[in-house]
């Protein structure tokens, strides 16, 4: 059992893991120190920080509870305010938010109750030396011996696509942070034209809102596909009766190529795909645990983008907004890749391509790189990965999807895990796939609890 421990990560999956620690019973009192680093609200993280009311989960409410023993928790706190709110419905993101800084308030005043002691700690860690008896962190002039520590870092700060100028950047009109600049974005009728770099759930809700705050913007939303996310009924799809045979079928042949045939002969028979990829996402971290690396670096090229936009919905009612912009002639999509991006007197000057082809260049007023989370420790600035990483502390995922980890979450370093260096959340990508939703977080969170409080933790 480990009694004293660091969490660094003030978003969802830092606050879901300490509110399960905290939520234990355990033989000896625990010592946590949780470094939000510097969040103005610890557990909303960037997912969860924004006000508005046109984001929207892309889960429904049903299935959002903080904790793996209670997944309707989220449901209940909704109904308190609202009892008319079906557990079907997709609520903003502002109120699930709200969700997560009451559970871990609650939780931090449960603290003393079971004998833990937390302190909540607004820094940014700089350094951390894992070694075979304990761990030192790092931060400011201060340093801190503990027991364990769990790395919770959501995903890693986005980085300008290739081919864009550092005097675009500059500029401030080629936007690589898409959250930041929301937050700050006012209602202006100005008329505009408005370029979106990526056709992810994230661009989905950039042109939501810039369209209602600017109603006068015309949006060009670029991708390499030019393909929106799918959207999901109104109710969910209904299992297939043989759930179990598909996944088992997959496991025993852990080829791209045969998995693409067998999830297109099991949707054949069925009135909604839906159904089948959903019943899949239990099994996930098991398939991608099957497949060998150059399935995985198929998969990458060829399918990842049909696989994110199939599984990673948009809500209905943000599906019928994206259609109603389409309509209007507010919004067209195109098929594409930025070549470069480029800034001067009369606004920005994108270069793009297609299948190797130059496209006419796209001229805008303002550019909002909306190409999705970024898991890649290789090339990352975030001076804690890099700490990590150059030090010889972590293993970067070949494929660049985070850092490489046993199924348990521990840290890998040369080919070896470590007993006391954990991780949880995004940047677990490359072991588990599927591991940025709270569905998944929160089953990380129990399990990760139980392994680090051995058999003497239980749930209060």
């Amino acid at each position: 059992m480990f009694r004293r421990v660091a969490i660094i990560g003030g978003g969802a999956a830092g606050a879901s893991l300490l509110s399960e620690l905290l939520s234990r019973r355990t033989g000896q009192p625990l010592h946590l120190d949780w470094y939000t680093g510097g969040d103005a609200a610890p557990g909303r993280g960037v997912a969860y920080a924004t006000r508005s009311e046109r984001h929207l989960l892309n889960v429904r409410a049903a299935s959002m509870g903080m904790f793996a023993h209670r997944p309707n928790g989220f449901l209940e706190y909704a109904r308190r305010g609202d009892p008319a709110i079906a557990a079907t419905d997709f609520l903003p993101r502002r109120l699930y938010g709200d969700y997560l800084e009451a559970e871990t308030a609650g939780a931090l005043a449960q603290a003393g109750a079971h004998g833990h002691d937390v302190h909540m700690l607004p820094f940014a860690v700089q350094a951390v030396v894992p070694e075979a008896d304990g761990v030192t962190v790092f931060h400011g002039d201060s340093e801190t011996r503990v027991e364990a520590v769990v790395l919770a870092l959501g995903t890693l700060p986005p980085q300008p696509l290739p081919g864009v100028a550092e005097a675009t950047l500059a500029d401030g009109r080629y936007v690589v942070e898409p959250w930041r600049f929301l937050a700050g974005a006012v209602d202006d009728a100005a008329p505009r034209e408005v370029a979106v770099l990526g056709l992810g759930l994230t661009a989905v809700d950039v042109l939501l809102e810039l369209a209602a705050r600017w109603p006068q913007a015309r949006f060009t939303a670029v991708s390499r596909h030019g393909r929106l996310p799918e959207a999901h009924n109104e109710q969910p799809a209904v299992p297939p009766e043989d759930a179990d045979t598909l996944p088992t079928a997959m496991l025993d042949a852990p080829s791209v190529r045969i998995w693409l045939r067998q999830l297109r002969e099991a949707c054949a028979p069925l009135d909604d795909w839906r159904a089948v990829l959903d019943s899949l996402r239990p099994h996930t971290p098991a398939l991608w645990a099957a497949l060998p690396d150059e399935e995985r670096a198929r998969f990458l090229r060829h399918l990842r983008w049909a696989w994110e936009r199939t599984r990673h919905r948009m809500p209905p009612a943000a599906a019928d907004g994206i259609r109603a912009l389409e309509r209007e002639g507010r919004l067209r999509l195109l098929r594409g890749r930025l070549r470069t991006a480029t800034a001067d007197a009369g606004g920005l000057r994108l270069e793009l391509a297609h299948a190797g082809r130059a496209l006419p260049p796209l001229h805008a007023d303002l550019a909002i790189q909306t190409t999705g989370m970024d898991f890649d420790v290789r090339r990352t600035p975030h001076p804690l990965v890099r700490q990590l990483l150059t030090n010889g502390h972590i293993e970067s995922d070949p494929l660049g999807l985070g850092w490489r980890a046993d199924a348990d979450g521990r840290l890998l370093h040369d080919g070896r895990p470590w007993s006391r260096l954990f991780a949880i959340g995004g940047l677990l990508r490359g072991t588990l796939w599927e591991t940025t939703a709270m569905p998944e977080i929160r089953q990380q969170a129990r399990q990760l609890a139980d392994r680090m409080l051995g058999e003497g933790g239980r749930t209060a």
